[in-house]
């Protein structure tokens, strides 16, 4: 039996754009045409589009997935074995998040205000001492330092909330931009980039292009900044700073 490209996205719940971006790169070249010309999908590619998105779903890149998914070698049990414990890591991680949730509505219930170390539990790996404390410590901006201290140290809840939201919002934009394939130095991805300079601006101190280049390049390097980023989508911490690059030297 062969489907359409549209019936495809309505079961896997994708978009008919992501679909041919993998037949585009070879990661899901469906197996057959119709008399005019359109993709068909049999049951084996449907197989194959469910391992995909099993992978990308734990976080794997795409060139990864097809390595994975094209290797002769490869035995189907190992596939299960290796989403197994993935997942098993994934609950975990989960339920770590859960408890501190938990925890943040209890204190919210009694009316009791979070400590920093709660505040940044709710927050995830998001930290925003972080960022002043690496501009600190690789550029010596103890100028810098002091005006991220002194601007976080009158925000309420209400802000750190809103911090939150422009964040999450930013991140489901850039999302959807690398699942588009838009490349690092395109312009939504370089206007996205600068949105990220400004926010930075706005929230915690002055981020010039030189400062946010070096950003970008520990997003990468920095195990746990990489984490922070590759959690929104895997390979958006090298994607945001290949486009901090371009559009510093775009707005240069």
């Amino acid at each position: 039996m062969e489907h359409s490209v549209g019936q495809v996205a309505d079961y896997a719940g994708v978009t008919v754009r992501t679909l041919h971006h993998y037949d585009t790169i070879g990661l899901l070249s469906p197996g057959g045409r119709s008399h005019a010309g359109h993709r068909r999908y049999d049951d084996a590619d449907l197989d194959r589009l469910q391992q995909i998105l099993f992978y990308r779903e734990l976080g794997f890149p795409l060139d990864e997935i097809a390595a994975l998914l094209d290797d002769p070698d490869a035995d189907p049990q190992e596939h299960l074995r290796r989403q197994h414990a993935l997942l098993s890591h994934r609950i975990a991680e989960l339920q770590r998040m859960a408890a501190a949730v938990e925890t943040a509505m209890e204190a919210r219930r009694m009316g009791i205000d979070l400590t920093p170390e709660e505040k940044f539990e709710v927050f995830g790996d998001k930290d925003p001492d972080q960022y002043a404390e690496e501009a600190e410590r690789r550029w010596g901006g103890t100028d810098t330092y002091a005006e991220s201290q002194r601007r976080t140290a009158r925000y309420t809840k209400e802000d750190w909330q809103r911090m939150k939201a422009e964040v999450a919002s930013w991140g489901e934009r850039y999302d959807a931009l690398m699942e588009a394939g838009e490349p690092a130095d395109g312009e939504r991805a370089t206007d996205l980039a600068e949105e990220h300079r400004l926010h930075i601006c706005t929230w915690f101190y002055e981020c010039t292009y030189e400062i946010h280049r070096g950003l970008g390049g520990m997003y990468v390097a920095d195990p746990q900044f990489k984490a922070f980023y590759d959690a929104m989508r895997p390979g958006l911490a090298e994607h945001l700073r290949d486009a901090i690059e371009a559009n510093a030297r775009r707005r240069a």
